[in-house]
């Protein structure tokens, strides 16, 4: 019985979202813009010259760009050999539960609450809340900010005092960043898991952990980081395979977007690299029938949010170079899906995710040209492959 794997590379989006504009993204594309600066020379750090993805290539990326927004792909030009085409995201938001649960088959059915671009960002009874579970007399930071450079603003003042630093951003998210000695790891995960049914009934997607270890000017963060996020609307593409009594396998932080349902094993690691090993392993492993769903998050960690070009090209470099180790485990009747869940355009304004369509691209599916289709319709067509009755709302491409 064949199985099915389903791989986010978090934030690798390709341009093209027609409502882009609405959302502030207008002209943004993730990988376009990265193969024009490698092309033109300006990524250069750590790596040179066109990007090169040639297994990712081969299955149709370059075409899926070009497909999705009309840009050009120099050094992206190979004649397709895979399943590819780009999916357009209907959930009104541009971030993880969105796309995931979307292409899980379930669009989010109400609007996300965002915190606003104000200091002090968060209300009063939250602050309370916050204050009252930490056990503090206040918080820190209470405003939109990028995890590292607000840790480094308030380092010495939270060693200090004790107090939680509680940041946002463009995301439907409220952030909490503590020491995990000074503060405690158990502490601020409880903190977290407390507070993210007050901040879920205000539909805020995520309440999500930020341990760090070190001193000042000299911390990093740490792999304890943990999302509390609202669990799915609906049955997702992983509770129709569990409900069947098929093995699912999570690999990084999907068991924290999906809340664990549906999830048979779980597989984590402290970083990239890690989880590339998990599943290669599955590739061998995994049982006949099942579902491995992963998400390759430092695309979007490490390179999206921090604006770093090269850094990303470097990224899809290795995950590339990675990917003929672990096709050569899939057997007759396997299918690889290869897609994302927003974009990042590492040369926009900004530090936030973007409005972009995404990429399709499949193994084991022979060669076939999909053309624009809906985040829906991925799951619907992975549950095909599995031979699952699909409960939402996409349609299958296979």
């Amino acid at each position: 019985m064949g199985r099915a794997f389903l791989i986010v590379l978090d934030s690798v989006g390709c341009g093209g979202a027609p409502d882009a504009a609405a959302f502030g993204d207008a002209g943004s594309n993730t990988l376009g813009h990265i193969i024009e600066a490698c092309a033109a020379g300006r990524a250069e750090v750590g790596r040179s010259g066109p990007l090169k993805v040639p297994v990712l290539d081969g299955l149709g990326l370059g075409a899926a760009v070009r497909l999705a927004s009309g840009a050009q792909t120099p050094g992206l030009e190979a004649e397709p050999a895979g399943l590819w085409g780009a999916a357009t995201e209907i959930s009104p938001g541009k971030d993880t539960p969105s796309g995931h649960w979307e292409m899980a088959g379930v669009p989010v059915p109400w609007q996300w609450t965002y915190f606003p671009h104000t200091v002090p960002a968060f209300p009063d009874d939250i602050v309370a809340e916050v204050c009252r579970l930490a056990g503090t007399e206040g918080i820190l930071g209470n405003c939109h900010a990028s995890g590292m450079p607000i840790i480094a603003e308030h380092f010495a003042a939270h060693l200090r005092t004790g107090w939680p630093i509680c940041y946002t951003s463009a995301d439907s998210v409220f952030q909490i960043a503590a020491h995990e000695e000074a503060f405690g790891l158990e502490r601020l995960l409880k903190l977290c898991a407390d507070l993210a049914p007050m901040l879920h009934a205000r539909k805020v997607g995520r309440v999500i952990a930020r341990p760090f270890v070190g001193t000042e000017g000299n911390f990093q963060r740490t792999a304890n980081r943990h999302d509390y996020a609202i669990a799915p609307p609906a049955p997702t593409l992983l509770d129709w395979a569990a409900g069947a009594g098929r093995a699912t396998h999570a690999v990084g932080k999907i068991g924290d977007i999906f809340s664990m349902r549906g999830i048979g094993a779980l597989h984590k690691g402290k970083s990239d690299a890690d989880l590339f090993e998990h599943l290669v392993r599955l590739g061998a492993e995994a049982e006949p029938g099942s579902l491995t769903f992963a998400n390759f998050v430092e695309f979007d960690t490490l390179y999206g949010h921090p604006r770093d070009v090269a850094g990303y090209a470097r990224a899809l470099e290795w995950f590339d170079a990675g990917l003929p180790a672990f096709l050569a485990r899939l057997g007759p009747g396997d299918l690889a899906i290869f897609t994302a869940d927003h974009g990042n355009d590492p040369t926009y304004r900004g530090t936030e995710h973007t409005r972009e369509r995404v990429p399709v691209l499949g193994y084991g599916a022979g060669l076939r040209a999909i053309g624009q289709v809906g985040f829906t319709d991925i799951a619907a067509s992975v549950a095909a492959h599995l031979g699952l009755a699909a409960q939402g709302p996409g349609r299958s491409f296979l």
